[in-house]
């Protein structure tokens, strides 16, 4: 695909047979200015496969992609859904994924565990609570930026802890000097963060859009809304009537500051208008 025609690009991945993360850092790398979204099919539970399309031919591993170009214009919006507990860290330690060190003005010596217990210990019974089985981390990806946003922060799961040295594995691998912060992930904050975000960009977008394609992580939802249509309804009000189309995926693609990721518990849309 010619970068010069700037290409659009929509991917649906098989969860297995692929390395995803390869293939957006690739994507990223050849077409730096195009966005990319999508989404990781379902696996089905006696032939363990997917079931990709194209071209009227059934793919059980792979990769289907699309790439637009012309008069269109695929603007991308990722809601993660979290919002930001305690304050803003710096990874000071870490040796791939295990966070051994942060730094901060409040923190001295304490270990990375030993820093969560002590913000665990100001939250609100209610968030207690909550980050029993939703507390994620959120990894800035904009270096130079002073005021970060919820939108800034790639988030990741917490996999574990180490007792025995304080340390945190995280679900992504971590460099020193990043900036980390701890989130909270739950329905009014998932539509909170989309409302904001959808806010945002028909305010930066005066265009009206002509249709939508969403890529939804199967733990949102009425799983996690207790309504159908929570997401895709948002998006009417506050954007406008318009065609949506898409699926709930086993992990989501999208970028953060400029970088595709895949993602978790995300709704992605790819929102197509005219340039």
């Amino acid at each position: 695909v010619d970068p010069s025609k700037s290409p659009q690009f929509i991917l649906v991945a098989d969860p297995a047979s692929t390395r995803i993360n390869d293939l957006l850092q690739g994507l990223d790398f050849a077409y730096p200015g195009s966005s990319k979204v999508g989404g990781l099919a379902g696996i089905d539970t006696l032939s363990r496969s997917s079931g990709l399309f194209c071209d009227r031919t059934r793919h059980s591993e792979g990769i289907v992609g699309i790439a637009l170009s012309g008069d269109i214009i695929l603007d991308a919006i990722v809601a993660q859904g979290c919002r930001p507990i305690g304050e803003v860290f710096q990874v000071a330690e870490v040796d791939r994924n295990i966070l051994l060190k942060l730094s901060g003005p409040t923190i001295g010596d304490d270990s990375p565990i030993e820093v969560l217990q002590e913000l665990f210990q100001r939250l609100s019974p209610e968030d207690r609570s909550l980050a029993q089985h939703s507390l994620f981390i959120g990894i800035a990806q904009d270096s130079f930026k002073q005021d970060l946003e919820p939108g800034d922060f790639l988030i990741r799961n917490l996999l574990g802890v180490d007792p025995k040295v304080g340390a945190i594995a995280v679900g992504d691998r971590l460099r020193p000097g990043q900036r980390v912060q701890f989130h909270l992930r739950d329905a009014e904050t998932s539509a909170e963060d989309l409302a904001a975000l959808l806010e945002r960009y028909q305010l930066r977008q005066p265009i009206a859009p002509v249709g939508a394609l969403m890529f939804s992580c199967m733990g949102r939802g009425e799983g996690l809304y207790r309504e159908p249509n929570f997401d895709s309804e948002m998006v009417h009000r506050q954007i406008g009537p318009m065609p949506i189309s898409g699926f709930f995926c086993n992990g989501e693609i999208g970028p953060i500051g400029g970088t595709t990721f895949l993602h978790g518990y995300t709704s992605v849309f790819g929102i197509c208008r005219r340039p």
